[in-house]
């Protein structure tokens, strides 16, 4: 036992001349950390730490901050593992402001809903009804999202290309020699086989590019000056001004409508006691923009006047009158010499010999102007006496052979004509016969010299083309600045 417990002992003891190096080593390693510490900047604390290790889902979670006040609260379920109960958590969510459009000085309050939804509504009920009582009265699309497309019957083919200056007349929906004639017009333009029907083709280039119909509502200005005219000469005289008889007469020639178009559109509609807000429907016919006309073609034989432009390219078609006796009709170059709107109209009782009331009445007339006028809306002067280009007080009966010798057309495309014209501009007049030269747009564009001729000698002469330009005939009447007479002093008398 003594020797063991001996054992033991010296092996616990510590030499002691180790305890002076141990101390030497741990000033030694003190002076060297400070040394660090003042030499290097930032220290330990520069080096990189290692980044922290994500929280377990099961660990317990911090307590999030309390969200703003105001700002819903979301509970957003953790992703959990497989034997893990998921652990809610409550997201603070900020609350988002849209800001409101700027209004606008002036802008129209936002529609509600059920005038969105209440106006297609209402026209497409008018249109369904009128389907039903007249042929090619189809429902279009709604005019809220109308998707361009081809036109499809004579009825839309009319409205198309009257917006695009080519008229038929009077729009009716009722296929004829003058809405052949417009489509023929349409096929030349566009450079298709000039067939005057509405083919596969010409569908397809006639394009509807907004809804051929609209609401129209009757406002107090449309029952304005409504009142039946005097029916004999002098009692016309007598008026301040020839207007409109009727509300429905008012708008056909407002919507270049024949009058039982718009009846068979609105056959709820009393005619007869129109008034004021009353809705209807009527065709969509958009103004067409007058361009710089070089030439005017008038056929005889086909009853219809053609403008061009400089480069001979169609820009309008109009059916029109010509005068009932051949002996009558201008064939030939002519010249325009002036244009009027809204012109007076000279009644001469030797012009009219077949009327009872020239025999009665030893005196010429003053007729005022007016929608209703015996030469309408608009008057274009030719260097012939007493001939011109007008409008006239029944559009719908356009392309009979009723005129003393001027051209009628509807008033308006004769208010568009005027506005294509000028003075100077080149009339030529084909007739009825072949012709010894051709006559092309850009040929005719200069008028032939004026060369002097018996104006008798030429009426009579209607089987071939004759120098019909002769010194430019002025109406009397005072001056407008403009080179144009104002019509109230009166027009040439025609010799319609």
């Amino acid at each position: 036992m003594a020797s063991k417990s001996r054992t033991e002992s010296s092996k616990s003891r510590v030499p002691k001349g180790w305890a002076p190096l141990v101390l030497i080593g741990a000033l030694v390693g003190v002076l060297a950390w400070a040394l660090w510490q003042a030499l290097i900047p930032g220290g330990a604390s520069s080096a990189p730490t290692k980044p922290p290790s994500t929280p377990s889902i099961a660990a317990t979670p911090a307590t999030p901050a309390a969200p703003p006040s105001g700002a819903p609260a979301v509970s957003v379920p953790p992703a959990t593992t497989p034997g893990e109960v998921p652990l809610s958590r409550t997201v603070a969510v900020p609350p988002v402001t849209v800001p409101s459009p700027p209004t606008e000085l002036g802008s129209n309050p936002p529609p509600s809903l059920a005038a969105i939804t209440s106006a297609p509504v209402i026209l497409s009920t008018q249109i369904l009804r009128a389907s039903v009582e007249g042929p090619g009265l189809s429902p279009s699309n709604s005019p809220v999202a109308w998707v361009p497309r081809g036109v499809t019957n004579e009825l839309e083919a009319q409205i198309a290309l009257a917006a695009l200056g080519i008229s038929s007349g009077s729009i009716d929906g009722v296929g004829g020699a003058q809405t052949a004639a417009a489509l023929k017009a349409f096929q030349s333009q566009q450079g298709l086989t000039q067939t005057g029907w509405l083919d596969r083709n010409t569908r397809k280039a006639l394009i509807l590019p907004r809804s051929p119909w609209a609401s129209y509502q009757v406002v107090a200005g449309d029952l304005l000056r409504l009142a039946p005219l005097p029916e004999n000469w002098v009692g016309k005289s007598q008026v301040p001004g020839l207007e409109h008889e009727t509300l429905l007469e008012r708008l056909a020639e407002r919507f270049q409508s024949h009058p039982a178009l718009l009846r068979r559109l609105n056959p709820g509609v009393d005619w007869s006691q129109p008034l004021e807000g009353t809705m209807l429907t009527v065709p969509v016919v958009p103004p067409v923009a007058a361009r710089r006309a070089a030439l005017i073609r008038i056929s005889l034989p086909g009853r219809f006047l053609r403008v061009f432009d400089t480069s001979g390219q169609l820009i309008a078609h109009f059916p029109c009158s010509i005068a009932r006796r051949v002996e009558k009709r201008p064939v030939g170059d002519l010249q325009v010499v002036v244009t009027a709107p809204n012109p007076d109209y000279t009644w001469d009782p030797e012009v009219f010999p077949e009327s009872p009331e020239s025999r009665t009445v030893g005196r010429k007339l003053r007729i005022p102007p007016g929608p209703n006028n015996p030469v309408g809306v608009a008057w274009i002067g030719l260097n012939r006496t007493g001939y011109g280009i007008h409008g006239t007080p029944k559009p719908e009966e356009v392309g009979r052979t009723e005129s003393h010798g001027c051209f009628r057309l509807a008033n308006w495309n004769a208010e568009l004509l005027r506005r294509m014209a000028w003075p100077g501009l080149p009339v030529r007049v084909e007739g009825e016969a072949p012709v010894a030269t051709p006559v092309s747009p850009v040929s005719a564009m200069t008028p032939s010299p004026s060369t002097p001729s018996n104006p008798s000698t030429q009426a009579t002469n209607t089987t071939s083309v004759t120098n019909a330009v002769t010194a430019p005939v002025i109406p009397t009447g005072r001056s407008s600045g403009s080179g144009e007479p104002t019509g109230s002093d009166g027009l040439p008398t025609p010799d319609r």
